[in-house]
Parts: C-alpha cells; sequence; structure tokens
C-alpha cells in the first residue's frame, strides 16, 4: 500500500471515528472531524502533509518486512 492511500485511510477512519463518537459522546468531537478536514484542505494548497511526514519517519526506522525484520526484496 503507498503512502498516499495509507494517508487517506488515516484521514476517512480519523473522519468516521469523531463522527460517530459526536453522535453517541458529545457533539464537540465534531471539533475534531474540522480539524482533520482543515488539514486535508491545508495539504491540497501546500502540497505539505505532517502525516506523511510522520509515516515516511516509521518506515524509515522499520526497514524490512513486518513479519520476519529481514529485507523485503530478498524475500523468497
Amino acid at each position: 500500500m503507498g503512502i498516499e492511500h495509507k494517508i487517506r485511510l488515516i484521514a476517512g477512519s480519523l473522519i468516521l471515528i469523531s463522527l460517530t463518537l459526536a453522535v453517541w459522546v458529545n457533539r464537540n468531537f465534531l471539533w475534531f472531524t474540522a480539524f482533520v478536514g482543515a488539514n486535508l484542505f491545508q495539504s491540497a494548497l501546500t502540497k505539505w502533509c505532517l502525516m506523511e511526514d510522520i509515516l515516511r519517519k516509521f518506515e524509515k526506522k522499520d526497514g524490512g518486512c513486518c513479519c520476519c525484520g529481514g529485507d523485503p526484496k530478498k524475500q523468497s
């Protein structure tokens, strides 16, 4: 899965979770929905996304396959 797909998955999940919390817990969770939407809007205008930077940092730290810790290109 590419980094853009991961960002879309995370953003969509956060929006759905915050909307669910707004309905079942407290309406103030709608502010979190607005925050996610504003970040999506900002990233479209500036072509910079904090979540992309965070995901890239974690990918560099991991460096290997999720199940064996080795080089994913050397799997048999």
